[in-house]
């Protein structure tokens, strides 16, 4: 064979071998890849109107999560924090991947919300809520308000009551057990609706203790708020409710002159509510692993009792086993992760004054 002809057997050999990469990168597998994403500055994100500067940085964490292949799928086994899940655990029956990114987009929307008014809760400042239901983003197959309620739907009343925010719904909803009948008023499509749903027991897997429910996940009070100062958020392609409790700290120290980064890189992740509650997260691992690529000094990770492990003790055992210098501290509430950082600055300020 001549050297020639040894080059083109080469040259296509290779383009064969791209050929097929690329055909299996376009066969779309049952399953999702995720690794982990980044720790994006919240700076130049959250934007409070004639806000205070800062010397260091709040990060939000995120992973990086798209529709496996073959490719993918192979090289996710060489990497713990790499993963592959069922689409299942994501997607309801007959969802398609574009309807589940908007429902995180929605999800996203909540979490800015609920985080605003945290802060601005927290540091005193006044805001006009007009509160306009409960919004339906995400149903449980299992349970019978499959049968009856639709992701997108507004909840406006529980048997004929209206509440001012999810918690009041919950507490409408508390008394009831597995089988009692509820009428559930809505507005779906522009139009008002009532539909009777039972109450059932929630899957194990939610580690819910045998507790009845309606059978929502990720509902949000939907509201209109008025703040002042006014403050905008833009995240960008970035979905989900994870970021709450980092928009929530990134907004407060805004509104507040006293700096609670203090010139520290702090990183987090949790969802919160508007009562400030912090919440259990997916992909605690990959988060840890990205906030130690941008080498973030405190890390605040949800202190939650949904299951066990917690995302604190997934947190701190991933940050020993990549040899992370970074702090881990639990959060249940917005007010554990200011009060951590009002008391390092205190107990600076006794230091300083110790060596003056």
């Amino acid at each position: 064979m001549t050297k020639e002809n040894k080059i083109g057997k080469r040259r296509w050999t290779a383009i064969i071998l791209l050929l097929a990469l690329l055909i299996l990168t376009q066969i779309p597998l049952p399953y999702y890849y995720s690794q982990p994403g980044d720790a994006t500055s919240l700076r130049n994100m959250v934007t409070v109107e004639n806000g205070y500067e800062e010397q260091g940085e709040f990060y939000l964490t995120t992973i990086r999560q798209r529709r496996a292949n073959i490719p993918l799928f192979i090289w996710a086994q060489f990497s713990p924090y790499r993963n592959i899940t069922p689409s299942e655990q994501f997607l309801r029956e007959g969802e398609t991947d574009e309807e589940y990114f908007h429902r995180q987009e929605m999800l996203m929307t909540s979490a800015q919300e609920d985080a605003k008014l945290t802060a601005y809760k927290a540091a005193g400042f006044p805001y006009e809520v007009d509160v306009l239901g409960v919004r339906v983003t995400q149903i449980i197959d299992e349970m019978d308000a499959a049968n009856h309620l639709e992701e997108g739907d507004l909840i406006k009343e529980i048997n004929g009551q209206s509440f001012e925010s999810l918690e009041e719904m919950n507490e409408l909803l508390e008394s009831k057990k597995a089988g009692d009948e509820v009428e559930v008023t809505l507005i779906r499509n522009d139009n008002t609706e009532a539909v009777t749903v039972e109450m059932d027991t929630f899957p194990e897997e939610l580690g819910a203790d045998g507790r009845a429910g309606l059978g929502l996940l990720y509902p949000f009070t939907q509201r209109n708020v008025q703040f002042d100062p006014n403050v905008s958020i833009e995240a960008g392609a970035i979905g989900g409710p994870s970021a709450g409790l980092m928009f929530s700290l990134e907004i407060y120290n805004q509104l507040t002159e006293e700096d609670l980064t203090d010139g520290f890189h702090i990183a987090g992740t949790g969802t919160i509510d508007e009562e400030g509650k912090v919440g259990r997260i997916g992909g605690i691992n990959q988060k840890i692993v990205a906030a130690d690529n941008e080498n973030v000094d405190i890390f605040f990770a949800p202190d939650d009792d949904m299951a066990s492990p917690s995302n604190y003790e997934m947190a701190v055992k991933t940050a020993k086993d990549i040899g992370s210098d970074m702090e881990i501290v639990p959060v249940k509430q917005f007010e554990d992760a200011l009060k951590y950082l009002e008391n390092r600055q205190e107990e600076k300020k006794v230091h300083e004054g110790k060596a003056s």
